[in-house]
């Protein structure tokens, strides 16, 4: 992956093994974002008045292609927060109305639901999935432990941001179907990441990043909204897509109530289909494989340092992002500003249940010797702690 490394604008000068959290954009695509941005400014009344929705409805079309969704059950948003918002403020939930989720959710998105619960009084509960995991049945199972004959919503991400475990939505999901329970899945680090059937996911509501994985510009996200739960979305910013005139509509009620968010720069959105195309150019399943590998072969050299065993039971349940265990003593913050300022190593070093990780995150710029470089750096601290 030698050759791709030189198609980034990251920081020649840095290791960066941290794509999970903002993700990276290729040079190409990045000169697409700004092509967008000077046609947008050159005519400006123009374009947003009467070439945006044309061009919105491409770029819902070419995300679709890959998601294997209908254009018409997408929209874009700023980021996978917004899309958790924008869901979770829109049903009607209220005192002896439960949701679920997990203890391993991202804690933006869990502050969403805690927020909610307060002003409107249901419960928020969160199912312990401990770690190391066994399988998904034992997962599913765990995980079900928590379901009561209140449970209205199950809120869970697809692959985790703090223990970055790939969650077994679709058995989930088919399972709260039959039970009468709404699913909304946080997909942040799931586009781009791995491959991706919305529908076959069986969520009713899945949002997810196009700006890390998938390399576009940041500010670029989806909510996807099965046909039959469209109709339960609320719009979370009110303008002229809400009641909107024929010639102003996008085609639906979810379009409009969620596309109208008043004068922005949809330049990032209008990428999308520049990140995917610079994929496919590349061979993006060969480059996720070998960034696999090399993600096991970094979580197998920090497990040899500190003699923890891996929190994952096989490879399947982690892509391009993994967690090693840290010694229990360890100063995380410490440990992850000498990582930078004396190895110029950016990853981040975190706490998860009173618990220290590491979190690797391996995208094509990465090398093998990135991977040593970490692996040397810790030798050193980690003897030093």
């Amino acid at each position: 992956m030698n050759h791709l490394r030189s198609l980034y604008l990251l920081d020649p000068d840095v290791i960066f093994l941290n794509h999970g959290s903002f993700g990276a954009t290729p040079r190409p695509v990045f000169e697409a974002y700004q092509a967008w941005q000077r046609r947008l400014e050159w005519q400006p009344v123009r374009f947003l008045g009467t070439e945006l929705a044309g061009h919105l409805a491409e770029a819902r079309r070419v995300l679709g292609d890959t998601l294997r969704a209908d254009a018409a059950d997408l929209v874009y948003i700023p980021n996978a927060t917004f899309g958790v918002n924008v869901v979770a403020r829109s049903l009607r939930l209220s005192a002896g109305d439960e949701v679920l989720t997990t203890d391993h959710e991202y804690g933006a998105c869990d502050r969403v639901w805690r927020y909610l619960s307060r002003e409107r009084g249901f419960t928020l509960r969160h199912q312990p999935v401990p770690l190391p995991l066994t399988g998904d049945d034992d997962l599913v199972a765990q995980f079900w432990q928590g379901v009561t004959p209140r449970t209205r919503v199950i809120f869970l991400s697809h692959l985790t941001s703090p223990t970055a475990v790939r969650l077994p939505i679709a058995a989930i999901c088919a399972r709260a179907r039959a039970a009468g329970i709404l699913t909304l899945i946080d997909g942040a680090h799931a586009p781009g990441q791995i491959d991706l059937d919305l529908p076959a996911s069986g969520a009713d509501f899945y949002t997810g990043n196009c700006h890390k994985w998938l390399s576009s510009p940041k500010g670029a996200a989806f909510l996807y909204a099965r046909r039959e739960a469209q109709e339960l979305i609320e719009p979370l910013v009110v303008g002229w897509g809400w009641a909107a005139e024929p010639e102003m509509s996008y085609g639906s009620r979810f379009l409009d109530y969620l596309q109208w968010l008043g004068t922005i720069d949809y330049s990032a959105y209008l990428s999308v289909p520049a990140a995917i195309r610079f994929q496919a150019e590349h061979d993006w399943p060969a480059v996720r494989q070998t960034c696999h590998q090399l993600l096991g072969e970094a979580l197998d050299g920090i497990a040899a340092l500190t003699g923890r065993p891996s929190v994952y039971p096989d490879h399947s349940f982690y892509h391009q992002m993994g967690v090693a265990s840290l010694p229990a003593a360890t100063d995380i913050v410490a440990l992850k500003r000498r990582l930078l300022d004396d190895y110029r190593v950016e990853i981040p070093c975190t706490r998860w249940n009173d618990r220290p990780f590491i979190r690797v995150s391996i995208q094509a710029y990465n090398t093998a010797e990135d991977v040593a470089a970490l692996i040397e750096a810790l030798r050193v601290l980690l003897r030093e702690e």
